[in-house]
């Protein structure tokens, strides 16, 4: 276990204070956990692992850097949001951001889900990413794990991309909410005519035609 976490020694990347540096946000996803809720897919990943879906959230540089607190609006704003899950990318790399954006979202009623390819005991360990056990405070639930390609999973009865990947419930009220499924896709249309295409085993596709 130290081991990998020693591989994943933190990126160095000028984040300002206050702000996350994120590849894509969409509102009201319905496959990204449980219930209608927002998507944040952070920028950089370290892992790397093979068969990735989004590569594109490999590289550290900054691509859209957003304030925490426009973040948050921006989520609450929405009516239709029920909670937010975190994506990327890796978001404990962004774990001090996250959780002060989780706690905003939080208390305005809404619940906190987030992706990892680290594992649980890697996030809890002293190897962890800065402010992870911060961030998993706020989580109601978590996935953890790699993706694994060898060990992928495509089916309408599974929330999980590869068998070595686990659902952390955190918060009793979503033992019974686990029904999204990781073979699910949906496209978003945005305002300037791009599509995201989401859900499909976590993918994240963008395109402008």
């Amino acid at each position: 276990m130290t081991t990998v976490i020693n591989n994943l020694s933190h990126p160095s990347v000028n984040i300002p204070s206050g702000y996350l540096n994120i590849m894509g946000y969409v509102d009201e996803s319905q496959v990204n956990g449980p219930g209608c809720r927002a998507v944040v897919w952070v920028q950089g990943c370290k892992r790397e692992c093979p068969g990735c879906f989004n590569p594109a959230s490999w590289s550290f540089e900054i691509n859209q850097l957003i304030s925490v607190e426009e973040l948050a609006q921006k989520i609450i704003s929405n009516p239709r949001n029920e909670g937010v899950t975190f994506s990327g990318g890796e978001p404990f790399w962004q774990a001090a951001a996250l959780a002060e954006l989780a706690k905003r979202v939080k208390a305005a009623g809404l619940n906190v889900m987030s992706f990892s390819g680290l594992t649980l005991n890697e996030l809890q360990s002293e190897y962890a990413p800065p402010a992870a056990k911060e961030l998993l405070a706020q989580l109601d639930i978590l996935i953890d794990g790699p993706y694994v390609e060898s060990l992928a999973i495509n089916s309408p009865e599974s929330p999980v991309s590869s068998r070595n990947q686990k659902v952390r419930i955190f918060n009793p009220a979503f033992e019974d909410k686990i029904s999204w499924a990781s073979d699910q896709i949906e496209i978003h249309i945005l305002k300037d005519g791009s599509r995201i295409i989401t859900g499909f085993r976590g993918q994240l596709g963008i395109s402008d035609d």
